[in-house]
């Protein structure tokens, strides 16, 4: 140790604390946060003022951008020269800023992300809008502080006529802290401080009747208006932009999806690469092409679309999955003298205004002082040429200057200014005519002391003035918006990113679910032996096949009487081979427990629809139960107790109700009971039910097939047997009885028909789809199937095999699907039965005595509640 020196011993954690805390406020302070009043970093500033004393304002030439850097390095920055040319930079870039700050000439980068050219290739000078920020520096409005080095004085912060803060934004990241402010127009900005001018208590929610929302530099869209909200009342907040798009036709029929605005700070050249893989990667379908064809006229990106792609779907995908839609994170900080705050969008205009008023204060003193001593010179000026022969006289008879000046102190009582200013004043000042001039600008001055005196004193004076300087800043700077806003965009759900199309749903006894594209089934002459519909293992085969579209309910029933929820989008897609996937995967539905029904429901959300609607429940003992729609509504991922099933029993089927609707069973006796709706009163989730049919009870195999609910008088009733025979009669010839009877005969059943296994009422626009337990289907027009009696054998449908038997027969209706052509090969009797079959095979009809059976009484022992 060196004579005279000595060791202090210091806490290391007391050092290194004060040490960080002084490194973390120098960083937010002096680099990283903007001022409240100027909304400039300190970086920003001092570019600006570095240009402005390097006289390179927008009334003359450009300078070389290395020109430039030098001066604020040397003069006001001392750190690296990419930090002030990058600043410089992006002050130029139109993309960047929403009033740009800076005149660039050359190659100041773009919005795809290409770098600027060296310094030393580019020029620079400030924009007319930059010297609104600099204006009357000169004239005492802010502190000025010692540069780096003291050797010179900077402004703390600038004058700003315009608050720069709100129209430009700014973004940066300090130490435990960071601040991301959106741009906002011109325009809009100076009318919500103006009202804020003339209502001081003025409340957020009527500003944002002037500022609606930031406007990006980029345009785009603002998607939703709940984050604009938030950010503008809490000073913190997410907005959604989406790019600007529209869909054009080519010639040859395919379409394009067509970009023209981007979202704010989204890299085009990047977004594009990005897109391209995805594509590639098959995350997104349906683009063939992908193109960049902008110039200088604009902004054009060209997706152009498969024929079979949806353009809608597409975009939704783009959106979702690209930087087609992006967010911007609003986080308003910003210094509030020399503290970090966070601040709404009331906060900020009030600070603004509070600056404009000091600067206007600081600056009417400023010039009330340099017009009254301008006015203390001419009113001297005026007392010599008053009195003109005596000051010449005096200053002929002077020995020196300072002789002439103390006499003419003395003579006249003048100060010692005014007597410099006589003895500094020319010859030519003594004609008449200048005379007259000085008089003049007395006169003026006096004026202009008067005016600036009222503006000191009242701030109303004050506040006028800054309504004045605004109302220039809007007439010579204010534009329309780039940014649209779309009020009611939010998050994306799964329905944006699937095409509502028609899907065929089987579900299996075994359970495997099932959806393929309608068009994969084609219509065939009836009789035909069908195609290939549901590939399946050995034992099981398909007991439920309908038609619901992507973005419809499934509501599940189970033999249980459980119920549970399905999107037919969550069903996965497959070929009509395929078995499907188990619904033990989808839903949590126990493994000993069956699918008896599934409905298809467009819409749980609407009151009234809800309400006016029911489910009729039957099960397999003629038991029946009327529900509103409204009780299964809200759905659980575990499922709900839909009915409470009896022992014994099960459930059969679900089906919907709604305005005066008929309901017609049927057993495989073959027998149906008709009976309006109404007489099953509405009951609770937990019910039982009420009897719907008496069942034969010499026959304890006998049970329920079907529950057809007629809400359409005109149509009529296809009855189908387990060996593949049907027919269709007139609803008419059900009579309507009351519920719990045994009912009429609804098709003639001998050994070759078979027991009943299914009925459904039908028209001639209807199709019909038959599957059997094998798995084949075939599908059949109602138009070929004419009407016949009730009491009947029918026709053959579907050619089942001797050991085979149908197990579900489903309709669809023809308005849902395209018109698909009849099988090619039909013409060479592939895919249908053959004429010449035995007689008894083609339509017989047999002259059956109706055999109505009497109607029981109502009983309420029979009621099961």
């Amino acid at each position: 140790m060196a004579e005279g020196e000595k060791i202090i011993p210091i806490n290391i954690e007391d050092e290194m604390r004060g040490a960080y805390i002084d490194y973390s406020m120098s960083v937010i302070i002096s680099r990283a946060l903007p001022d409240v009043r100027d909304g400039l970093k300190p970086v920003h500033r001092r570019v600006l003022y570095g240009m402005s004393e390097l006289g390179v304002s927008y009334t003359k030439g450009h300078k070389k951008s290395a020109r430039i850097v030098g001066e604020v390095l040397g003069k006001y920055h001392p750190h690296g020269d990419s930090s002030v040319y990058d600043t410089m930079v992006r002050m130029a870039q139109d993309w960047s800023l929403r009033y740009p700050l800076v005149d660039g000439q050359g190659n100041f980068g773009s919005v795809d992300g290409d770098s600027p050219a060296a310094m030393r290739y580019t020029e620079a000078r400030l924009k007319r809008i930059a010297d609104e920020l600099l204006g009357d520096l000169d004239k005492d409005t802010v502190d000025f502080q010692p540069n780096f080095d003291d050797s010179l004085e900077e402004p703390s912060v600038l004058p700003a006529k315009f608050p720069n803060l709100l129209v430009n934004g700014t973004s940066g990241i300090a130490v435990g802290m960071a601040t991301n402010m959106a741009p906002h127009n011109m325009t809009e900005v100076v009318n919500g401080i103006i009202a804020y001018l003339a209502n001081p208590d003025i409340t957020i929610p009527e500003l944002m009747e002037h500022i609606t929302a930031p406007d990006f530099p980029t345009g785009g869209i603002i998607y939703g208006y709940e984050g604009v909200k938030q950010a503008f009342e809490t000073g913190r907040g997410r907005i959604v932009m989406r790019a600007k798009t529209h869909f054009e036709i080519l010639p040859n029929g395919k379409e394009q999806i067509i970009v023209t605005e981007i979202p704010y700070q989204v890299n085009k050249a990047s977004m594009i690469e990005k897109t391209a893989a995805l594509i590639n990667d098959k995350k997104i379908e349906g683009i063939a092409a992908l193109r960049d064809e902008s110039d200088r006229d604009g902004m054009r990106v060209v997706y152009e679309l498969k024929r079979d792609a949806l353009n809608t779907v597409v975009l939704n995908n783009l959106f979702k999955y690209t930087q087609l839609q992006s967010s911007f994170g609003v986080n308003n900080v910003a210094l509030v003298k020399g503290r970090p705050m966070t601040l709404n969008l009331r906060d900020l205009i009030v600070y603004f205004v509070e600056h404009r008023e000091e600067v206007i204060v600081r600056r009417t003193r400023f010039e009330l002082a340099e017009a009254k001593k301008r006015a203390h010179i001419l009113e001297g000026l005026l007392i010599a040429l008053d009195h003109l022969d005596e000051v010449i006289k005096l200053i002929r008879e002077s020995r020196d200057p300072e002789v002439a000046r103390m006499g003419l102190i003395e003579r006249f009582a003048l100060s010692e200014v005014q007597a410099r200013a006589i003895l500094d004043m020319r010859l030519q000042r003594l004609t008449g005519l200048e005379r007259d001039k000085l008089v003049a600008e007395f006169e003026e001055l006096m004026r202009l002391v008067d005016r600036l005196s009222a503006i000191l004193a009242s701030p109303e004076e004050q506040r006028a003035l800054i309504k004045t300087e605004l109302l220039e800043m809007r007439e010579r700077y204010g534009d329309a918006r780039r940014t649209s806003i779309n009020q009611v965009g939010g998050d994306f759900s799964m329905e944006d990113m699937i095409a509502d199309e028609a899907m065929v749903i089987t579900v299996s006894r075994e359970g495997y679910i099932k959806r393929t594209s309608l068009d994969e089934y084609r219509t065939q002459g009836r009789g035909g032996v069908g195609a290939r519909g549901a590939g399946s293992k050995q034992d099981d085969f398909t007991e439920h096949l309908f038609v619901a579209t992507t973005h419809e309910y499934l509501l599940i029933f189970t033999e249980q009487g459980r119920m549970f929820w399905l999107r037919v989008y969550e069903v996965p897609e497959t070929a009509k081979t395929s078995k499907g996937t188990p619904l033990q995967n989808l839903i949590d539905k126990p493994k000993e427990d069956s699918v008896r029904s599934v409905l298809n429901v467009r819409n749980l959300r609407s009151p009234d629809y809800l309400e006016n609607t029911f489910l009729m429940f039957c099960t397999a003992q003629g038991t029946v139960k009327k529900t509103p729609l409204e009780a299964y509504s809200r759905p659980r991922a575990a499922g709900i107790n839909a009915i409470t099933i009896n022992e014994g029993d099960r459930l059969l089927d679900v089906q919907l109700l709604s305005g005066n609707s008929q309901v017609l069973l049927a057993s495989r006796s073959g027998r149906a009971v008709r009976f309006p709706a109404d007489n099953a009163r509405p009951m609770g989730r937990m019910a039982a039910g009420v009897r719907g049919i008496r069942l034969n009870e010499e026959d304890a195999s006998d049970k329920v097939v079907g529950m057809v609910c007629i809400a359409d008088v005109s149509q009529e009733l296809l009855v189908v047997s387990e060996n593949g025979y049907g027919k269709r009669s007139a609803l008419e010839e059900y009579r309507v009885t009351k519920r719990g009877g045994k009912g009429v005969r609804a098709m003639n059943l001998t050994e070759k028909t078979g027991k009943l296994v299914s009925i459904q009422a039908v028209n001639d626009a209807d199709d019909l789809m038959i599957i059997n337990r094998s798995g084949l289907t075939i599908r059949l027009s109602m138009s070929e199937l004419r009407t016949i009696g009730r009491a009947t054998q029918g026709v053959r449908l579907f050619k089942v095999a001797a050991n085979d038997e149908i197990s579900s027969v489903a309709k669809v209706a023809a308005a849902e699907v395209d018109e698909v052509e009849l099988d090619p090969l039909a013409t060479e009797g592939v895919g249908f039965i053959v004429t010449d079959a035995e007689p008894e095979d083609e339509l017989a009809l047999l002259d059956a005595e109706d055999d109505d059976l009497d109607q029981s009484e109502e009983d309420a022992a029979d009621d099961q509640e």
